[in-house]
């Protein structure tokens, strides 16, 4: 897995430094610029994963709820004027003595340790509120939160991983449909109301009825047939030149496509199955419950958010901002990115043979234990 992630960090700063140059050069006259930025970021998210790492997993169970309601206090300080910043219609950023940051990166995190938490504490006999009402409401105050924003992309994010928890811990599927589809209608009209998305979802299937919105997207996909098979070559990306907007950013997935071509976009993609498939197998021998969901949550939010972000870039689903781990700049993203490795990291170091070769012999009795290790008698 620190292969697999180291590999996919080098290789976001040199498609980094090739994808801000021009936008840098042009906005803070230096082309290194945000390279440089990312690099400091780095720095302090390596520091910060070595800390996590070697800080005991057990710890986040009992500060659970304290790191809930922080995240929710940082999700309200994005509508306080003066420290929210607002940018492309949507209030997403934290600016405190000059640093930025986005409360919903670490949101992500700090709602599947609370769901972590909360099922690792029941017993395995549980009533219907608290195995299924409780739950849906701790995953409901974020997303609410960043519905306001608003950040609809996160909100799927957080809301299929806190399902996917709920599942894993042995909530009964039939009893998840109820919500999720509550919640899919919800979700869809919010998206109808919303002019400036609505026309996103529409650009997918019918460019010509709103340009505007399909522009970048046109752009991506134009990216992609310029590198075909093996690219144009690094560095020699025309997109960048002012083409494709965020090329830095959410869309830097379709200038590695220009420049390296399909081998190369096809290799990050199964770098991400690595980490994911090493992540589910840590969690898999994870020696309690709570590191079990723990790891197969934190799991679930990294491949999630760069399968939709893969997806977002080659038009399969409407623009959303959501970025791609360890390669995309910016710092939050980064920081929270990487603090994820470092949990998982330690979950690992917190296992012994003795406990691989337990969750070995309970898998071959009953299967992946972990996808179903809770049961809910009276649910």
């Amino acid at each position: 897995m620190l292969g697999a992630v180291a590999v996919l960090l080098g290789f976001g700063l040199v498609m980094l430094a090739s994808a801000s140059r021009v936008r840098a050069a042009d906005r803070y006259g230096d082309p290194l610029f945000l390279l440089n930025r990312q690099i400091v970021w780095l720095g302090i998210s390596a520091v910060v994963t070595l800390i996590v790492a070697r800080l005991d997993y057990r710890w986040y169970k009992k500060m659970a709820w304290v790191l809930l309601v922080i995240s929710l206090v940082g999700l309200v300080m994005v509508f306080v004027p003066g420290i929210g910043a607002r940018r492309g219609g949507s209030s997403r950023w934290v600016v405190i003595a000059g640093l930025q940051f986005q409360p919903s990166e670490f949101a992500k995190i700090a709602i599947i340790i609370a769901l972590a938490a909360w099922y690792a504490n029941r017993s395995r006999t549980m009533t219907f509120v608290r195995a299924i009402m409780v739950p849906l409401v701790l995953i409901g105050l974020i997303c609410g939160l960043l519905f306001l924003a608003p950040d609809y992309g996160t909100v799927a994010l957080v809301a299929a991983v806190g399902g996917g928890i709920m599942f894993v811990s042995g909530v009964k599927l039939a009893h998840l449909l109820i919500p999720a589809m509550a919640g899919i209608m919800l979700f869809s009209l919010a998206v109808l109301n919303n002019p400036t998305r609505w026309q996103r979802v529409e650009a997918l299937w019918n460019p010509e009825l709103h340009p505007a919105a399909a522009y970048q997207l046109q752009q991506a996909k134009q990216a992609f047939a310029l590198g075909e098979w093996t690219g144009i070559g690094l560095g020699e990306s025309i997109q960048k030149y002012h083409y494709l907007p965020e090329a830095h950013n959410d869309f830097i997935f379709a200038i590695i496509g220009e420049e390296l071509g399909l081998l190369a976009t096809g290799a990050i993609v199964l770098l991400f199955l690595a980490i994911l498939l090493c992540s589910l197998r840590i969690s898999a021998h994870a020696p309690d419950r709570f590191g079990r969901l723990l790891g197969v949550g934190l799991a679930m939010v990294l491949a999630l958010q760069a399968a939709i972000n893969v997806a977002v870039v080659t038009g399969c689903l409407p623009t959303t901002g959501i970025t791609l781990p360890f390669i995309s700049y910016g710092g939050s993203s980064l920081l929270i990115t990487m603090t994820i490795i470092g949990i998982l990291v330690n979950i690992a170091r917190n296992t012994t043979v003795e406990d691989v070769a337990k969750e070995n012999q309970n898998t071959r009795k009953v299967g992946f234990s972990t996808s179903r290790e809770l049961r809910f008698s009276d649910i």
